[in-house]
């Protein structure tokens, strides 16, 4: 998508014609696209308007209905902060003090727009033409480009000086997709982390990678880890002013907003034992952060293995930070003993978890041969304890209480 077609798109003839369109379907998206062509639009702005429409359709379920004010462009809807996770840390930055950010490689602006909606000015800068120009439409659609600046240019090339102008805090989002394709290494980011962390700032946050290694964040910088709904959807490092109550490590759960840090992590590591009543899956925050320590004594429980992230305890405790089921067998992994649990409990449809195992999901589910007219249920864990393979048959305890 060029230039031209997202200023086009942000017209209101092109805006009207959205909002006008079914429901987005890719089997009918050739005859709505001809429609549009018999209506005297030409193929180029007739393809814009059904792409448009297709990208609102895929990030409606992360975004909400705020997806029919914005301009989307491909990579840079792949990329978007989600509204919730941009409002948290426009949060973070108003919690601060502070009042005049840059941003740096804006995409389409998510991250400015909550900045600006919660009071803070914004320099944005994108390098990408029409990426910039779908983030200057979406200032305007929602009445908040005098609180926005979008500039196109490649920001290692500006004189730091000049960025630093009036400027009282950075943040930073490097493109980490090229061609559709997610890019791990941080020096091959747009801009390189190296390049954002090295920026003459005090103040300044840069979304990373969740699977950023820990010894990749730079003393006195907080490592936070976001969820939405329990599923992970990135990171972020934060310095200075930005970065809460001197803590390196941070999961957070949104939309509640629930934390865990270091300091909540035991003194001298958790316990490990032997499995109990309950076992406990800690949400991938909290993985990715580091802080399953903290879930341990949170529980008063144990870790299963040192090595693995499975929690376990006597006593059944409740806890945000974790998916709780109960035990129901524990036996050695054999896949003939297998099949006879689930035979004798009429199991025909089986979840598969696992962590630190090496059977394939996949493939176990080739061999398991579950007999497709029982109408059971079961939920089978697949781990290891002192590297010996286990599988734990389990009972989420949401299905537990709902049924009992």
């Amino acid at each position: 998508m060029d230039q031209a077609a997202v200023e086009w798109l942000a017209t209101p003839a092109a805006r009207d014609l959205l909002s006008e369109l079914p429901p987005y379907d890719e089997r009918t998206a050739l005859a709505v696209s001809q429609q549009l062509r018999d209506q005297g639009l030409d193929p180029q702005r007739a393809s814009a308007i059904v792409t448009q429409s297709r990208l609102r359709t895929r990030a409606r379920e992360r975004w909400g209905d705020i997806v029919d004010e914005l301009i989307l462009t491909p990579d840079g809807a792949e990329q978007a902060t989600r509204p919730a996770v941009a409002a948290h840390r426009a949060r973070r930055y108003v919690a601060a003090g502070l009042q005049h950010v840059a941003d740096l490689s804006c995409g389409l602006g998510l991250d400015a727009l909550s900045m600006a909606a919660a009071g803070l000015m914004v320099t944005a800068y994108e390098s990408d033409p029409a990426t910039a120009a779908a983030a200057r439409a979406n200032a305007t659609a929602l009445a908040l480009r005098g609180a926005i600046g979008v500039h196109c240019a490649d920001v290692t090339a500006l004189d730091v000086d000049e960025l630093r102008r009036g400027i009282d805090a950075v943040f930073a989002d490097p493109a980490r997709r090229r061609l559709g394709r997610r890019i791990s290494q941080p020096e091959r980011w747009s801009p390189r982390l190296s390049w954002v962390l090295a920026l003459p700032m005090e103040s300044l946050g840069v979304k990373v990678a969740p699977g950023l290694a820990h010894d990749a964040v730079p003393a006195e910088t907080e490592f936070e880890v976001v969820s939405v709904d329990g599923d992970v959807v990135e990171a972020g490092l934060y310095r200075g002013a930005l970065r809460t109550a001197r803590t390196a490590r941070r999961a957070t759960l949104l939309p509640s907003g629930q934390t865990l840090t270091d300091a909540d992590l035991p003194a001298g590591g958790p316990p490990v034992g032997g499995i109990g009543a309950y076992l406990y899956e800690p949400d991938g925050a909290v993985i990715r952060s580091g802080l399953v320590g903290a879930v341990v004594t949170a529980l008063s429980g144990r870790l299963l293995d040192p090595a693995i992230a499975y929690v376990t305890s006597d006593e059944l405790t409740h806890s945000p930070f974790v998916h709780a089921y109960r035990v129901c067998d524990v036996r050695p992994f054999n896949l003939k003993i297998l099949r006879a649990l689930l035979r004798e409990r009429g199991v025909g449809r089986v979840t598969i978890k696992k962590r630190g195992s090496a059977v394939v999901p996949e493939q176990l589910r080739k061999q398991r041969r579950l007999d497709r007219t029982q109408t059971g249920e079961a939920t089978i864990v697949l781990t290891r304890v002192a590297h010996e393979p286990l599988m734990i048959l389990v009972e989420p305890m949401a299905k537990s209480a709902s049924s009992g």
